[in-house]
């Protein structure tokens, strides 16, 4: 009999999104600044701003997979 995959669940936590959901908020007003002590300039890269609200979520500990690279 053939083995069925198990079901790996959630990939990112609750936590995850809301925090990716906050960033994209920013991102919309304007407010979301790139780079270390906000230094660079506004993000306009709507892929950006989701790798910095991934990248935040992953400092406060939610549950967000490990960088590919």
């Amino acid at each position: 009999m053939p083995r069925k995959k198990k079901s790996s669940g959630r990939k990112y936590g609750k936590a995850a999104g809301k925090t990716v959901a906050s960033v994209m908020r920013r991102k919309k007003r304007g407010t979301l600044i790139s780079g270390r002590g906000g230094k660079g300039g506004t993000v306009k890269s709507r892929k950006q701003a989701i790798a910095i609200g991934l990248s935040e979520a992953r400092k406060k500990g939610a549950k967000v997979p490990r960088k590919a690279a």
